[in-house]
């Protein structure tokens, strides 16, 4: 199966990469809004919009909780250190539609909503000229214990968010080709 896509939608899919180099630039609060705008635009579980983002943009900050957060077992994502900006998504767990809904289906749909927020942030941040890569490998108890977190919200991941460092965004990765990952009407894979 061959497409010829050439949008200017599948072309930002097809540049997005994750990046782990930043430059020390700041990335002004507009942008960062203009992500937060994105993500708040997604769809959700019975428009219940569980996603609250926490961007963390004191680079002494980012620092101090950082440290603590990217130490011990997490050390390998101690590189978010150098991100000027981290975005700790977060999903509200007090909405009925996830708590019914997803016992009874037995799928968190909150981290399905909070997905799908994170991944317009993450398109826009591209499409603005940011580099982003989200990372679940962090001491979750830690960061919301040091960003005093309310106990009804759980971080779900985050984004390090800033300016790429020129080269840093390789060829592109491998992907399945899509014979191997779509089907039509009857199951052929």
């Amino acid at each position: 199966m061959k497409i010829h896509d050439q949008t200017p939608f599948s072309g930002l899919v097809k540049s997005r990469r994750s990046v782990r180099k930043f430059r020390e630039e700041k990335v002004p609060r507009e942008v960062l809004l203009m992500c937060a705008e994105a993500a708040r635009l997604a769809p959700s579980a019975d428009n219940s919009q569980p996603w609250r983002f926490l961007i963390v943009d004191d680079p002494d900050k980012i620092n101090s909780i950082g440290k603590k957060i990217f130490s011990g077992i997490y050390r390998h994502t101690k590189w978010a250190l150098k991100a000027p900006v981290l975005v700790f998504i977060l999903a509200d767990l007090d909405f009925v539609a996830h708590r019914l809904g997803g016992n009874f289906q037995r799928i968190p749909f909150y981290l399905i909503d909070v997905g799908i927020a994170g991944e317009h942030f993450v398109l826009q941040a591209q499409d603005l000229g940011l580099g982003t890569c989200w990372i679940g490998w962090f001491h979750f108890k830690k960061a919301k214990q040091l960003l005093k977190i309310p106990r009804r919200y759980k971080i779900c991941d985050i984004l390090a968010v800033g300016y790429p460092i020129e080269g840093n965004r390789k060829r592109p990765v491998k992907r399945k080709n899509l014979d191997n990952i779509a089907c039509f009407n009857e199951w052929t894979i």
